[in-house]
């Protein structure tokens, strides 16, 4: 192992907000270097290192990275390989514990769900396996994913690699700690609230909830009145994610314009709506308003027209009936999830309780819900005749540190911080549109990401707008520490 300024290390940092806080990076002169993907891809076929090299450094930067609590169980003794012609074979990552493996359990990051292996790959699997991606372990996530932050009623918590005491976030929060810690390039990541976009900004990635057919559903996904569920990945840089929903763009529905290949800025010049207050009518706090409304300042000055929006034309109700539909879904999950044995419905991780029974007192409002919800799509849709794409915070707040999204927090206060926190992120799983998270807050003591969506199918304005950003002022990373 590397010694020095290229060495693996987990060490105390300097943050007068935070006395005694951490900091994870497992970069280090292996194989792995300093790569993303796409670099470490072409490595690959250059044959400047090898698989075997690889996959060890990837089992050395996993094992250095333990204390991030990220990963579920063990990490594999033989690795699920891809294939060989993929355009990214080789690169190692990691599947959601919320997707299906063949001879893994799924454990949907409970304590509870009765743990047997998967007889076949899922959808998300095989994908990754197609695109060449070797799955070298399954990454954690909060129960079923319900929450906004990695923490369980009686296990660690995952942690965030830029400071110990701070939250990765949810519900990708494992795969976002350990690309953001340098122990894979890119990981399996989706999103059914903002748990592709939530971790990225905690984590100081790249997310990219991507418009509702761009990528496989599950079948379970196809049976909801409103599928709110998309995949993807997270990611350390644009070009990663680009070319990763260039390669699953082949798969997606026809409905759709193709992303295509994204290879950098676009010259058209965008009219920018900027969004600094939520649905809810709650405030966002001083840090993310400034990370925002830098982030405006920064593409007036690549020459885009930012011009600010009072408030959606959305219904000013839809941040409950979310809440209603996402009681329904946790009420869903709750009733119908084998259990291990012994192990009663009051056993689940208090959110999911929480939730359920919520859906049991008010269940009836469900049909109108879902009406509302339905046309949430066609007002969200009007709102690009004036602007091209909307400016605005991923999530309400800055980072929180562990315990604040605890579930030992009492249910009717962890709602409360839960709703005011994800506040921002849900409109665009109800309405299917792509929304994208760039970590350009600053990131002590935890990052902080800014939020750029779009209409439904226009995916590639987000990824070009991505690029010029990436350029114009380069994020930070634990790489580079």
């Amino acid at each position: 192992m590397a010694t020095g300024r290229g060495a693996m290390r987990s060490e105390r940092a300097e943050h007068p907000e935070n006395d005694g806080a951490r900091q994870v990076s497992v970069f280090t002169d292996d194989a792995l270097g300093r790569h993303d993907a796409v670099g470490l891809a072409e490595a690959i076929r250059r044959g400047d290192v090898s698989r075997d090299e690889v996959l060890t450094a990837t089992r050395d930067r996993l094992a250095a990275a333990a204390e991030l609590n990220a990963v579920v169980g063990a990490v594999f003794d033989s690795p699920v390989v891809g294939s060989a012609s993929g355009p990214l074979a080789g690169v190692p990552t990691l599947l959601k514990d919320n997707s299906d493996l063949a001879g893994v359990p799924t454990g949907q990051g409970s304590e509870i769900v009765r743990m047997s292996p998967a007889s076949s790959h899922g959808p998300v699997a095989r994908e990754l396996l197609r695109m060449g991606l070797t799955i070298t372990a399954k990454s954690a996530l909060p129960e079923f994913g319900l929450s906004a932050s990695t923490e369980f009623p009686t296990r660690a918590p995952t942690r965030n690699p830029w400071d110990t005491e701070f939250s990765a976030g949810a519900s990708s929060g494992g795969s976002a700690a350990l690309v953001a810690a340098g122990a894979v390039p890119l990981a399996h990541a989706n999103d059914g609230g903002g748990s592709i976009r939530i971790p990225a900004a905690c984590c100081g990635l790249v997310g990219l909830k991507p418009s509702r057919g761009r990528f496989v559903l599950p079948a379970v996904e196809k049976l909801l009145p409103v599928p709110i569920v998309s995949e993807g990945v997270v990611t350390r840089s644009v070009r990663d994610t680009a070319r990763f929903w260039a390669e699953a763009d082949r798969r997606s529905s026809r409905a759709l314009r193709p992303i295509g290949s994204v290879t950098g800025p676009s010259a058209r010049r965008l009219r920018v709506g900027l969004i600094t207050s939520s649905l809810a009518g709650s405030g966002i706090d001083d840090a993310t308003r400034r990370a925002t409304e830098d982030a405006a300042t920064l593409l007036e000055s690549l020459g885009h027209r930012v011009e600010p929006i009072e408030r959606l034309p959305i219904d000013p109700g839809f941040p409950d009936d979310f809440v209603r539909y996402w009681a329904f879904l946790a009420f869903v999950l709750q009733t119908t999830t084998p259990r291990r044995p012994g192990a009663g419905l009051r056993d689940f991780d208090p959110l999911t309780v929480g939730l359920a029974d919520r859906f049991r007192r008010d269940g009836w409002r469900l049909p109108a819900v879902i009406r509302r919800l339905r046309k949430a799509a066609s007002d969200y849709e009007a709102l690009f005749a004036s602007v091209d794409v909307v400016l605005s915070p991923v999530v309400g707040r800055a980072t929180p540190p562990l315990g604040y999204l605890s579930p030992r927090v009492p249910f009717d206060l962890f709602l409360e911080r839960l709703t005011d926190f994800a506040v921002f992120t849900p409109l665009h799983n109800v309405v299917g549109a792509p929304a994208i998270s760039l970590p350009l807050g600053p990131p002590s003591p935890a990052p902080l990401g800014v939020m750029v969506s779009a209409r439904r199918g226009d995916d590639r304005t987000l990824l070009e707008l991505a690029f010029e950003v990436e350029q114009a002022a380069p994020w930070p990373s634990l790489v580079e520490r």
